[in-house]
């Protein structure tokens, strides 16, 4: 994992950088415990092992960083470099897996297994696993009087920073306390009837689109080179001229639908992606695409819009190959993933999937294929693997609610739960069969306790009865 995070760091420029052990320790820590990034601090400081963990030679009772630096952190990593990240973490780990394998069954080692290296690449293996689901923003349910009143008040204070009182003697008018008191006045109102929201649009329009004027007319009258504002309120600036565009067309056309909407201001990569799903019928977060092997999770695909996730079936199985060198022997998905295409593909490449066949079902089946439709079916049911896995990211990892502020570190977010999820599989894998065996042990030295005091108590009670 180091090797990895110290690839985006410069050798020769800049102070010396935290133990990348730490820095990716901490992440780690941070969603296992589910705590903020300053908890987390406070976690390490006051836990020995937790230290231990992070590779520490002795117990300090002193912060690894600031918490702040955690930001630093995810933007260095990225989503691509945690993917490889993930890739090479799960192929060592599937190696020791292997090599365990192997021990148990040198007794027969005549015999060939599915993790022979010999047989690489000749047949296709193994079961893949795909599906997608949504990583949810921590941002407030937008709505159209919402936004248009967040970007008046943002547009409001670029006009303060560009209004310099020296050169400027008249500051330019924007009407906020007026403003503001009318959207309250409909805000507080318990039921909103159509004609008055369309009120309260059109005056809330007028007050942006005169904000962007009088921005306009600022940044023409400075002087300079240099655009006088700085990146971050440059792209606000963007942001509020797109949120405008976006409303004031979806107010003439009279209708809430627009291409690439933006729903947060401060986060506008952020897409609405209609679910359907009872009292979550639109959700506001990243779509993912994920494939699992063996109980280990890749994470393949990951996008803030809208996507049909059945096309990214054959990427999947490609991906597959890459990391593996043969083609997947069965492959599950929702029905989504059985069109024409994805099937033609498989049958090409003789895999074989989970899904119904299309067209009319068999009168009249063979032996065979009454085999096969069993295999299926009991394929099939193991799809619920991947389910299991993004509950388990959603309720222990901090996936079901993405609370990152930048586009980058939310997608490290991401993919930061998806590599611990595989950290626990793989710890289950190593841990297991030690904690079965100190069981089985202790269940034979408890039955022997009681067998002892069993026949003690036999014994006691066969003399008493002989002595009566």
């Amino acid at each position: 994992m180091v090797s990895v995070y110290i690839k985006n760091m410069s050798q020769g420029m800049g102070r010396k950088a935290v133990d990348p052990r730490v820095a990716v320790g901490a992440l780690i820590i941070k969603h296992i415990l589910r705590a903020t990034d300053e908890d987390t601090i406070e976690f390490i400081k006051e836990n020995p092992y937790l230290q231990y963990f992070l590779g520490y030679a002795e117990y300090r009772y002193e912060q690894p960083f600031t918490s702040s630096l955690f930001v630093s952190i995810r933007r260095r990593l990225g989503i691509e470099q945690l993917q490889n990240l993930m890739d090479e973490f799960i192929a060592y780990v599937r190696k020791i897996e292997q090599q365990v394998s192997s021990k148990k069954q040198k007794t027969n080692s005549g015999r060939k297994t599915d993790t022979d290296d010999s047989d690489k690449g000749s047949k296709n293996k193994v079961h893949l696993i795909v599906d997608a689901t949504v990583a949810p923003s921590d941002i407030k349910y937008p709505t159209d009087l919402d936004l248009l009143n967040e970007a008046r008040k943002k547009s409001e204070a670029l006009i303060d920073m560009l209004y310099v009182p020296e050169k400027e003697k008249v500051k330019p008018r924007t009407y906020r306390q007026k403003a503001r008191k009318e959207y309250l006045s409909f805000a507080k109102q318990r039921k909103k009837r159509k004609k008055t929201l369309r009120k309260a649009l059109k005056k809330q329009l007028g007050y942006v689109s005169r904000n962007l004027k009088t921005i306009e007319k600022l940044l023409n009258e400075k002087d300079g080179k240099s655009f006088p504002l700085a990146h971050k309120y440059q792209k606000m600036y963007w942001v509020i001229q797109e949120v405008y565009r976006q409303q004031k067309q979806m107010y003439d056309d009279k209708t809430h639908k627009t291409a690439a909407r933006i729903v947060s201001i401060s986060q506008p990569y952020v897409r609405p992606i209609v679910r359907g799903k009872s009292g979550k019928e639109v959700e506001f977060r990243a779509k993912i695409s994920v494939s699992m092997v063996d109980g280990y999770v890749y994470l393949d695909r990951l996008n803030w819009d809208a996507y049909n996730e059945g096309g990214d079936l054959i990427s999947q199985i490609e991906y597959f190959k890459e990391r593996f060198g043969y083609y997947p022997e069965w492959v599950s998905g929702d029905k989504i993933y059985g069109n024409r295409e994805n099937r033609a593909y498989m049958k090409k490449h003789n895999i074989k999937y989970t899904g119904v066949a299309l067209g009319r079902r068999i009168k009249e089946p063979t032996h065979e294929q009454k085999e096969l439709e069993k295999a299926r079916k009991n394929k099939a049911k193991q799809r619920s693997h991947i389910e299991g896995a993004f509950g388990t990211g959603k309720r222990k990892y901090d996936l079901d609610l993405v609370k990152a502020r930048t586009q980058e570190t939310s997608e490290t977010w991401i993919g930061m739960v998806y590599l611990v999820i595989n950290i626990a599989r793989f710890m289950r894998v190593i841990f297991w069969p030690l904690l079965k065996k100190g069981y089985i042990a202790y269940e034979k030295l408890k039955k022997g306790i009681y067998d002892w005091i069993a026949l003690s108590y036999a014994g006691i009670i066969r003399h008493r009865l002989l002595t009566f």
